[in-house]
């Protein structure tokens, strides 16, 4: 038996069916990925938190949690149920956060559930302990939207603000990871990016070059380099709201002063160390550096990404070097963009060549001043759906029908979420 779908999503599939009066399956594919996130991988504790898990894996992501349910933002505005689970959400990454705030995804209970039996200090919460600066990231975006959207400041409480010190406090050591990190994450008998090299302790970087170090990228591979460029803009972005959550909610003035200081550092680093000139193009923003010359020209499907600075709210201190990174991008100068039949556009070393992912192009669309290219994306995607009626991870580019993750929560909301902003409702910033 299908769950009823609250008054607040009518409205808003009220307003894509008018638009798309004209495209029947269109409406359809918005409905049925609108209501899954909601009917199938949200779950309301007996604590009041909520618990999000990723679709096809039974576990939490901070990640992909806050990415999951972005476009209920916007019924949240007006629905009380709908911000009470968000607030719920929010408090749940806050207590995963102070738990391990090197970890990326958790479980239910503490059940000792886990992908693997790594080599790292893992507990029965952890399904996963790939150290990601976006899984910190996240977590503090939601908390900012829900207080942008809706106006809602309760989940700003004790476990938040210790939350918001620890960042602080890692933050401040993986800057001079090789001297002062306690991380090391070894997985045995995998694929080379599902570990970290040297026992664990990654990739050599130079450390203090105001950069922070990252274990994994966003797609849960390992980094080349160390220094992941589209997190570190991240970071910056977060920062912000940090500084300001700080001095207009929690009142810690050595917080916001304290945030303040490391997002100016972060955004001069990857200002001056993270651009590299491309002969054809100029300068552009590297993916990955490691402080000592070394640096990747390529963007990944999954965000953060170069190609969603815009959508994360990272302002470019050139906007020519942002446009000539997104011409990159979207070229085969980056080795995992791909043109078939069926498709063009970002995949991801994480599925296999020639995979294109929803994801990537729902960002390619999100960030588009183009309201054609948004609708051509919009008709990309509902063609790729692989006859299921929902999102994949990747796709593959000359057939559709060949697709990974069956499943894919974060890549319904996102393609509802260019959806809603093609009829010209938006997530407030």
């Amino acid at each position: 038996m299908e769950k009823k779908v609250p008054e607040s999503l009518q409205k808003l599939i009220g307003r894509v069916q008018e638009t798309f009066a004209d495209d029947e399956a269109m409406v359809r594919l918005f409905i049925r990925c609108f209501t899954n996130t909601l009917d199938t991988t949200v779950q309301k504790m007996e604590d009041g938190t909520t618990h999000v898990i990723t679709g096809d894996i039974p576990a939490m992501w901070l990640r992909d949690s806050t990415a999951q349910v972005r476009p209920y933002l916007i019924a949240a505005a007006e629905d009380e149920e709908i911000a009470d689970l968000l607030v719920g959400l929010s408090k749940r990454q806050f207590f995963f956060l102070n738990h391990d705030p090197y970890a990326n995804a958790f479980n239910q209970g503490p059940d000792g559930s886990r992908w693997d039996d790594d080599e790292t200090e893992m507990t029965d919460w952890l399904w996963e302990r790939k150290y990601e600066i976006d899984s910190l990231c996240y977590p503090v975006q939601l908390a900012w939207l829900i207080w942008k959207n809706t106006g809602r400041t309760d989940h700003f409480d004790e476990a938040f603000h210790k939350g918001l010190a620890r960042i602080l406090s890692v933050w401040r050591t993986e800057q001079h990871h090789e001297e002062r990190s306690p991380y090391r994450f070894v997985r045995r008998n995998c694929y080379f990016t599902d570990t970290l090299s040297r026992e664990g302790k990654g990739a050599l970087v130079k450390s203090g070059v105001g950069l922070l170090w990252s274990g994994f990228r966003p797609s849960d591979d390992a980094c080349v380099y160390g220094y992941l460029i589209p997190a570190n803009m991240f970071a910056v972005v977060v920062l912000g709201y940090m500084q300001t959550i700080a001095e207009e909610i929690l009142g810690d003035r050595e917080m916001a002063a304290e945030a303040a200081a490391l997002r100016g550092e972060i955004r001069q680093a990857v200002e001056s160390l993270g651009v590299v000139r491309n002969p054809y193009l100029g300068k552009v923003y590297a993916y990955e550096i490691d402080g000592y010359g070394q640096y990747l020209l390529m963007d990944d499907a999954n965000i953060p990404g170069l190609l969603s600075m815009e959508y994360l709210g990272y302002e470019p201190e050139d906007p020519e070097t942002a446009q000539n990174t997104r011409e990159m991008i979207l070229s085969c100068a980056n080795p995992y963009y791909y043109e078939g039949s069926a498709a063009r556009g970002l995949g991801s070393q994480h599925t296999a060549p020639g995979y294109i992912w929803h994801i990537s192009l729902a960002v390619q669309g999100l960030t588009s001043s183009s309201r054609e290219e948004k609708r051509r994306i919009l008709e990309m995607m509902k063609n790729t759906d692989g006859g299921k009626g929902m999102m994949h991870e990747g796709f593959d580019a000359n057939d559709p029908s060949r697709y990974t993750r069956e499943w894919f929560s974060w890549a319904n909301a996102i393609f509802c979420e260019l959806v809603l902003d093609y009829c010209g409702i938006r997530v407030k910033r």
